[in-house]
């Protein structure tokens, strides 16, 4: 299974099949946080399958659904409380992995900056560029 690490704490991906959950659970991650909306795209395995292979596989899940180009200030502070009180390491997903990678820069951004929380992400192999003016803003 392919993931890009943020950071010690966070990796991303794109869409986890609930087949795959065993296999990021022995990869080491102890819990999971999904950004996806339920029925963004036909046939998409729904948060529920995944949180029931988590809970299955001995691991936590989240479900903080953002919709595309819609990532607003309670998602943050939500993404934010998980990444906290969630066990790691933590994998986050959504159709591409780059809305949780977006939250991620976010989170960071205060410690990091704009330009380092976006370096880190670009380091990972994550494009958050469409983000940039909210970790700006988040930075400041």
């Amino acid at each position: 299974m392919e993931v890009k690490q943020l950071d010690d704490t966070l990796s991303v991906r794109g869409q986890i099949a609930p087949a795959e959950v065993a296999e990021a659970a022995a990869m080491g991650f102890r819990s999971i946080i999904c950004n996806r909306p339920d029925g963004e795209q036909p046939h998409q395995p729904d948060a529920e399958a995944i949180a029931a292979a988590a809970g299955a596989a001995g691991m936590e899940f989240c479900h903080i659904p953002i919709v595309p180009g819609q990532i607003t200030p309670e998602k943050i502070a939500a993404f934010e409380a998980a990444l906290k009180d969630l066990p790691g390491p933590i994998l986050a997903y959504c159709r591409t992995g780059t809305r949780s990678a977006m939250l991620w820069g976010l989170h960071k951004a205060p410690e990091l900056g704009a330009d380092g929380a976006m370096q880190a992400a670009a380091d990972a192999g994550c494009d958050i560029a469409q983000a940039r003016p909210l970790i700006e803003q988040r930075a400041s």
